[in-house]
């Protein structure tokens, strides 16, 4: 999983008046999916339900209100829900896997969902219910099916994040860009670096390398077919990271980018030194809230990619070794079906991955607020987008791409060199787990 948690964690009374409301009641979610997740209706026994870095006052009370409601609806269960810190919380799912302590159901990402599957306890959820795989949006799907395993499905998709660029509009037009006019591919995007550069070369337009997900935006193939082998240091890749080494020489990148992490990305943009950043779903009401003459400067672009823009996506992985399988698999269906995964993404300004909700009106008409036109244009970037991080792609990967990287924008190893070593990082991890 990243290391950043993708949901934005907004909400507030109002979010859970609203949230609670829409699902309360256990009521008949569309699409055929059964609120109380009950289909045969003899479900019976306990089960743990563990979610990452939820248990606070802004989630307390929907993940309380949720499991009264399956419990009320299906007499004879019990689920207790447990919450994890997000430090460490990777560490400590393979920690219980190995001591045989995993929760029944459990939040993450398709990386750990991996790493889970690869050892044996994820619950190939696709064998266990044939039918699932069309209460989900197909591409949510694909990405917790993983082809360099089984070709099985290993979560229950949850929730979706992506969203737009987020550029300062008047540094844009004190540094020979106009601002009415924003790039869409990444050619548009360093040809706008290279003039901002050329008029402002004490301020800053772009201040992250390239991460996985962005060279596959920028078209790269980042792994064979049958997922057993990384490719993402072919011809389109090194081409990405010229692009970037030539921006660094050009005094567009500066050194402590090398270095910056995504919280430095929306300080520095907060601060109002920063030209362009993605952004998310969430991040117009961040800056709005703590950044408020930002706020006011803001245009707001497409999501910059050549192929189709990433979004990011957590799960519901079943353990294979619950002693309640059934339950388990009823309730992770229910906390995603499509009246659950409505109420739940309205609340955290994410995108629920069940099929057909992403045409509730929330998402398809706009009440002509800024942040309402935000929500319905990226719901539309969601339909398009695909998650780029492979699950075989570990954080231990990303870590080693990102030096190896640094190193060619330093001038200390060619480009080419740095994607084969990275390359190889990867393809000998990818080996080691026996895939």
């Amino acid at each position: 999983m990243r290391t950043q948690r993708t949901v934005g964690l907004v909400g507030g009374a109002a979010a859970f008046a609203l949230l609670l409301s829409a699902c309360g009641g256990g009521s008949s979610a569309s699409g055929g999916q059964s609120a109380s997740g009950g289909e045969s209706g003899d479900l019976s026994g306990s089960i743990t339900f563990q979610t990452w870095n939820l248990k606070n006052e802004k989630y307390t009370p929907y993940f309380e209100g949720l499991v009264s409601d399956f419990e009320a609806a299906n007499p004879g269960t019990e689920i207790t829900w447990v919450d994890q810190p997000a430090e460490g919380y990777q560490d400590k799912l393979s920690a219980d896997a190995a001591a045989g302590s995993l929760p029944d159901v459990v939040d993450m990402g398709p990386e750990a969902a991996y790493t889970l599957a690869s050892a044996g306890v994820a619950l190939d959820v696709a064998k266990a219910d044939p039918g699932a795989e069309d209460l989900y949006l197909p591409k949510a799907w694909e990405a917790m099916t993983f082809q360099g395993i089984d070709g099985g499905t290993y979560g229950f998709p949850w929730y979706l994040n992506t969203g737009p660029s987020f550029y300062n509009g008047d540094l844009l037009d004190q540094c020979g860009l106009d601002s009415s006019t924003l790039p869409e591919t990444y050619d548009e995007l360093f040809d706008a670096a290279a003039t901002f550069t050329q008029s402002c070369p004490d301020d800053t337009f772009l201040a992250r390398t390239p991460v996985i997900e962005m060279f596959g935006e920028y078209g790269v193939q980042l792994m064979n077919e049958d997922h057993t082998e990384f490719t993402f240091n072919e011809s389109k890749g090194v081409e990405l990271v010229q692009r970037f080494a030539d921006l660094y020489q050009s005094k567009g990148l500066d050194e402590e980018a090398l270095n910056k992490l995504q919280t430095d990305e929306v300080t520095d943009f907060k601060a109002g030194t920063l030209a362009y950043m993605s952004g998310s779903s969430y991040t117009l009401g961040d800056l709005k809230d703590t950044a408020p003459t930002i706020y006011d400067a803001v245009k707001i672009g497409p999501r910059i990619n050549n192929a189709s823009p990433n979004m990011y996506i957590e799960s519901l992985v079943v353990n294979s070794k619950s002693e309640n399988q059934d339950l388990a698999i009823a309730f992770a269906k229910y906390v995603t079906d499509d009246a659950n995964q409505l109420a739940f993404a309205k609340a955290a300004n994410v995108f629920p991955s069940s099929a057909g909700t992403l045409d509730d009106e929330y998402y398809t008409k706009s009440d002509g607020t800024p942040e309402s036109e935000l929500i319905v244009e990226t719901a539309q970037t969601v339909k398009d987008a695909t998650v780029w991080w492979p699950p075989e792609f570990s954080s231990a990967d990303a870590d080693y791409l990102k030096d190896q990287i640094a190193q060619a924008l330093l001038g200390q190893k060619d480009v080419q060199a740095a994607l084969d070593d990275a390359v190889d990082y990867a393809n000998q991890r990818l080996g080691a787990t026996g895939k």
